[in-house]
C-alpha cells in the first residue's frame, strides 16, 4: 500500500525534501510518496494537520514559519521538542493522536559527533530556531555553549533580546555581540578562541541573503585552539564564506547538508519504524542541490 507523507510549511516550493525522502523510500523497496504543500496561514495550517490526523496523510514534516505551532496542534510534545520550542515532524499514533517531534536536534548532534566526539565547549552565532536547535544538539553532547547573535549589541537592552529566554532554559551563556571584527571584542573573542565547536546557525551566505562575510570574519580562524571545527547550518550554498574562512585558515568546516538528510532518515524512522541507509538520501540531496545551483 502506498501512502502519502508531506511537508508543511509556506513557502515550500524550492524544497530539496521531496529528492531526500524519494530516495530513502526507493532504498527501502517502498511505493509511499512525499509532497509539498504550501499553507499560507495558520487556518490552512489546521486543515492540513487534521488530514494527517484523519490518516489521509499518513505523517508530516514541518518547517518554517509553523514549528513552533504545529507544537500546539499536536496531542503530545516529544521532550526534545518541548525542550526547543519548535517540532519539525508530526506523528500519527495508531488511535490518530499526533506527536510533535524534533528530528533537527539529533540530526545536528550526530553531525558534530562525528567531528569532535566528544566537545567541551562551544558557540553558536545567530538566535534564531535553527540557532536554539544547535545548542540543543550541543548540550547533549556535554558541551557548555555560548550564543551571540548580530542584533545582541548594548544599543539593545539584553530582556530584548531574541529568543534568550529559549538559550537560558538550555544552560546557555549569552554574550553581546561585537560591531568591530578586529579585534573582536571579550567575552565574545573569549568564548570563539576557546571552542571545540563554532556553529553558524545564522541566514548569513545562504542562497538569496546577504554574502555572509561580517559573520565569517568576525571569527578569529587563526587564534582558534587546536582541533576545533567550524558547522555551517546553511548548505545552498555549499562554500559559504565561513566555509571557505575555515578552509582558508586550515579549521575543518562542514556545511549543513548532512544535518537535512539526517533530519529527514530519522522522521522515516519515526513514521515507519525503520532508519533508511544514508547514502543514496545524501546523494540524491546533493544532485538535487547541484540542479538548483544551476538554474
Amino acid at each position: 500500500m502506498s501512502l502519502k507523507f508531506a511537508l508543511f510549511g509556506h513557502p515550500v516550493q524550492h524544497s530539496m525534501s521531496p529528492a531526500i525522502h524519494a530516495a530513502a523510500y526507493r532504498a527501502l523497496g517502498l511505493p509511499h510518496r512525499y509532497e509539498l504543500v504550501d499553507l499560507p496561514d495558520e487556518v490552512a495550517l489546521a486543515h492540513a494537520v487534521d488530514a494527517v490526523r484523519r490518516g489521509d496523510i499518513a505523517g508530516a514534516n514541518v518547517t518554517i514559519p509553523w514549528k513552533r505551532a504545529a507544537l500546539s496542534l499536536a496531542d503530545r510534545v516529544d521532550p526534545v521538542a518541548a525542550s526547543v520550542g519548535a517540532a519539525n515532524v508530526l506523528k500519527r499514533e495508531a488511535n490518530g493522536g499526533l506527536v510533535a517531534h524534533n528530528t533537527d536536534v539529533p540530526a545536528l548532534s550526530r553531525e558534530l559527533a562525528a567531528l569532535v566526539p566528544e566537545p567541551e565547549t562551544a558557540v553558536v552565532l545567530g538566535s534564531g530556531g535553527a540557532s536554539i536547535a544547535a545548542v540543543a544538539a550541543l548540550r547533549a553532547l556535554g558541551a557548555r555553549v555560548t550564543v551571540s547573535a548580530r542584533r545582541w549589541t548594548s544599543a539593545l537592552p539584553r530582556a530584548q533580546w531574541a529568543h534568550a529566554e529559549a538559550f537560558l532554559r538550555l544552560d546557555a551563556e549569552l554574550v553581546e555581540w561585537c560591531v568591530h571584527t578586529a579585534p573582536v571584542a571579550e567575552p565574545l573573542g573569549r568564548a570563539l578562541r576557546s571552542a571545540d565547536v563554532i556553529v553558524q546557525g545564522t541566514s548569513a551566505g545562504m542562497h538569496g541573503a546577504d554574502s555572509g562575510a561580517a559573520v565569517a570574519e568576525i571569527v578569529p580562524w587563526r587564534e582558534l585552539r587546536r582541533g576545533a571545527v567550524g558547522y555551517d547550518l546553511v548548505y545552498n550554498p555549499p562554500d559559504t564564506e565561513f566555509v571557505k574562512a575555515a578552509a582558508a585558515a586550515g579549521v575543518r568546516a562542514s556545511h549543513g547538508l548532512g544535518m537535512l538528510v539526517g533530519q529527514a532518515a530519522l522522521a522515516i524512522e519515526l513514521w515507519l519504524g525503520v532508519l533508511p541507509p544514508l547514502g543514496p538520501l545524501r546523494e540524491a540531496a546533493e544532485l538535487a542541490l547541484a540542479r538548483r545551483r544551476a538554474e
